[in-house]
């Protein structure tokens, strides 16, 4: 190895794209992948590319044999080959601005080809503006997607927000703690991916879906802080920032509450955006959760913009109009957002608003709008003074209403208003807003039995005082749970944990999981660490997958996982999943029920 080049082998002297103006003079020898081929009539020009970036390798009779400069000639694109030469400065008018190597090319005076290739079955170089093969096809041959320096570039940075993951909490006094993979199947909101035991007939274990219990049994242990670069499999329908198996950046701490977790959170986000090139102030913003629906119909608002939902009930109450009677006297509301200039859209620009909504579970969409000083809608003539005077509408304005209850109008104005802003571009892309909800529900109540859901998972700590002050009314306590907000986008979430094993019980039996042998056998070896003294403690777990896209500037999960899955769920690079030999079935205790198998 070369002194100070910790890329030197015994087969390569530099890595490609770090040759500078400053090695000029130096003879080097490269390994890379031809990333493009140039044969003018007996001058030949690779490019060749690593990691680091790529270099032009020139062959001219003058440098190189003709043995060479005809190797050099038959190389095909993406082969992986041996260079040896000088670097040179190249003439001024052949340097290329564009590229970190531009100033010089390699003087090639041998080429030796290590790894012959065949036509790649998709492009890994392209044109400035030549498009991407579909993504299907780069996920089947994710082995040549992956040579795109993007892509590259993206795996570089999620291995240097990993490593400033680690040193952050590492120098905080955090041991990173591995837990178990295969576990006992727990609920937690998701389907298990199920494992069955080949020496345990008809048992099962359970891919993680969070090392919850086990960070939790941590602090039973005394390891009062706890982190883990997790990986965790949910089997559930995906979406474009959704994976079957994914990472998160996963905490626990004791003797702390809620501000501590929160301080250490807001401390680690701002070094992970500093490691990516960018400044985050902190602390960060807070709201309740109870605030956030109300004002944004989301519990995750994003605040780049304002578009804010408004109250009228009290303004409609009085109104002889259909729609609004009755859904206030079956107990709804009526509320709505104000769109400055919105007056000016189209009925059928409006109408695509009134279906969004409707795919939120919305009945419809009342508008009204103003206008050269007059109101207009259905609703408009049965609008009072007072009425008017609350929706408050400049000319030019548009406003939105939902009448509905509260759970079907939050999520339908969510989704007008994020529309809303998109056509009216109030959305500032090189905006950061993070917030911090709080004060979530603890449970929620299904509107026809009354049977209660964790809003979280069911090892979240009640707010004491909720508790103390509605005893006999669970549906009404708030929950220590906290939620990290950037822009819309959920990046991390937490919660103080439930610590006194008999609360924690009562917790189970609210949840409808009452017997105290069925609490024993899904979780007592949880209630049992608990019960050997637990100390107060809670934490956190941040979605890595998803803050390595925000700081890359990607548009989906996949741009940032090496062998990521299809949204159905599917590894389309060795095709999995497969069906498996009924011999090897039968070793496992299973038959499939799959017609034709």
């Amino acid at each position: 190895m070369m002194e100070g080049n910790m890329f030197a082998t015994s087969q390569r002297t530099h890595l490609c794209g770090a040759l500078r103006a400053a090695d000029a003079g130096t003879t080097v020898r490269i390994g890379g992948w031809v990333h493009r081929s140039r044969n003018l009539g007996g001058l030949v020009f690779l490019d060749v590319r690593d990691r680091e970036g790529l270099v032009q390798v020139s062959f001219n009779p003058d440098w190189s044999s003709a043995a060479v400069i005809a190797d050099a000639a038959g190389v095909g694109v993406e082969s992986v080959v041996i260079v040896e030469g000088v670097v040179t400065p190249r003439p001024a008018e052949m340097r290329n601005a564009n590229l970190a190597t531009g100033d010089i090319e390699v003087r090639a005076s041998a080429i030796r080809v290590v790894g012959p290739a065949v036509t790649p079955a998709i492009p890994v170089a392209r044109g400035k503006n030549d498009a991407l093969p579909a993504e299907d096809l780069r996920l089947r041959h994710r082995y040549l997607d992956l040579r795109r320096p993007e892509l590259q570039a993206n795996l570089v940075l999620r291995h240097r927000l990993l490593q400033a993951t680690r040193r952050f909490l590492s120098d905080r006094g955090f041991l990173e703690l591995e837990t178990p993979i295969l576990t006992k199947p727990t609920p937690e909101g998701a389907r298990d991916y199920l494992v069955p035991s080949r020496v345990h007939p008809g048992e099962f274990y359970a891919l993680p879906q969070s090392p919850q219990i086990y960070k939790q049994l941590f602090m039973c242990c005394g390891f009062d802080r706890y982190f883990q670069i997790a990986r965790c499999f949910r089997d559930e329908d995906l979406r474009q920032d959704r994976q079957p198996e994914f990472t998160q950046i996963d905490i626990e701490a004791s003797f702390i509450g809620r501000d501590d977790i929160m301080a250490l959170s807001e401390d680690m986000v701002a070094a992970l955006w500093r490691e990516a090139g960018h400044e985050v102030a902190t602390p960060f913003e807070r709201m309740s959760y109870a605030d956030a629906m109300e004002r944004y119909g989301c519990d995750r608002p994003d605040l780049r913009y304002g578009l804010e939902v408004h109250d009228f009930t009290g303004a409609f109450r009085a109104l002889d109009f259909g729609v609004t009677k009755s859904a206030i006297e079956a107990g709804g509301r009526v509320r709505g957002i104000r769109v400055p200039g919105g007056a000016a859209w189209s009925r059928k620009q409006v109408d695509e608003l009134e279906a969004l909504a409707k795919s939120a579970g919305a009945g419809g969409l009342l508008r009204v709008k103003k206008a050269d000083g007059k109101l207009d809608g259905p609703v408009a003539k049965f609008l009072t003074p007072e009425a008017e005077s609350a929706l408050a509408l400049a000319d030019g304005d548009l406003a939105l209403l939902v009448a509905a209850a509260d759970r079907i109008s939050s999520p339908a104005l969510d989704r007008v208003r994020q529309e809303c802003a998109r056509r009216l571009n109030l959305v500032d892309e090189q905006a950061r807003r993070f917030l911090w909800v709080t004060d979530f529900p603890m449970f929620e109540q299904d509107p026809a039995t009354g049977a209660l859901s964790a809003v979280h998972h069911p090892f979240t700590a009640a707010n004491p005082e909720d508790m103390a002050a509605y005893p006999d009314a669970p549906a009404r306590w708030r929950a220590l749970a906290y939620d990290c907000v950037l822009n819309g986008l959920e990046l991390g979430g937490g919660s103080i944990r439930t610590s006194d094993p008999r609360v924690q019980s009562r917790m189970f039996t609210l949840l409808g999981i009452g017997d105290e042998a069925d609490q024993e056998r899904r979780f007592g070896f949880l209630l049992e660490g608990l019960r050997a003294g637990a100390p107060p403690h809670g934490g956190i777990a941040f979605g890595f997958d998803r803050i390595s896209m925000l700081l890359s500037s990607g548009t989906s999960l996949r741009d940032v996982i090496a062998f990521p899955k299809t949204t159905a769920a599917r590894a389309l690079f060795e095709n999995a999943p497969s069906t498996v030999p009924s011999d090897d079935l039968r070793e496992l205790h299973l038959r499939s029920t799959v017609e034709g198998e």
